[in-house]
């Protein structure tokens, strides 16, 4: 007598789907923590994570008074009347939008939600609630260089914030 022979049942639809849905959500939530990872994890390169030393140029070239737009690094260097300097981040510190320098009313004027800056950053129209964020300045032998490296937030403006010749 022979032993019956035991074939292996054949995996049905059901059975194979599962294991098709498992993959594809093991898979979406690999996916979706490698995304959580790189958004909190720092980076390399770009304004305020880690990018080179702008050389802006040297100090005679820029009046008192003056504010000139760096937009490789994302920010402004204003010379003020009494002829120190600050460099300005071009981010509004309500969301983030884009600043431009309005020459003719002396003013960073917010696009998106009508925040309103002066020539030292400072808030003079909200939603924003405090001013726009800076980034150290060097004057090295007469030549003014921006670290983009490293942005500061801020409460107000202080005196001590200005870079001196």
């Amino acid at each position: 007598m022979t032993a019956p022979s035991i074939e292996p049942a054949a995996p049905d639809r059901r059975d194979f789907l599962g294991k098709v849905g498992k993959g594809l959500g093991i898979l979406a939530g690999v996916e979706l923590l490698a995304v959580v990872v790189a958004y909190l994890a720092p980076g390399k390169g770009g304004a305020g994570r880690g990018a080179a030393l702008v050389v802006a140029g040297p100090v005679g070239e820029f009046t008192p008074s003056s504010v000139r737009a760096f937009p490789g690094g994302k920010f402004y260097l204003a010379r003020l009347a009494d002829g120190g300097f600050l460099a300005l981040s071009s981010r509004c510190t309500h969301l983030g939008c884009m600043v431009p320098w309005d020459a003719k009313q002396r003013v960073f004027p917010c696009p998106c939600h009508a925040s309103r800056f002066d020539e030292r950053g400072d808030v003079l129209a909200p939603p924003a609630t405090r001013p726009l964020d800076l980034f150290p300045v060097v004057i090295e032998g007469g030549i003014v260089k921006v670290d983009t490296s490293r942005r500061i937030g801020r409460a107000r403006f202080e005196p001590g914030q200005v870079t001196y010749l």
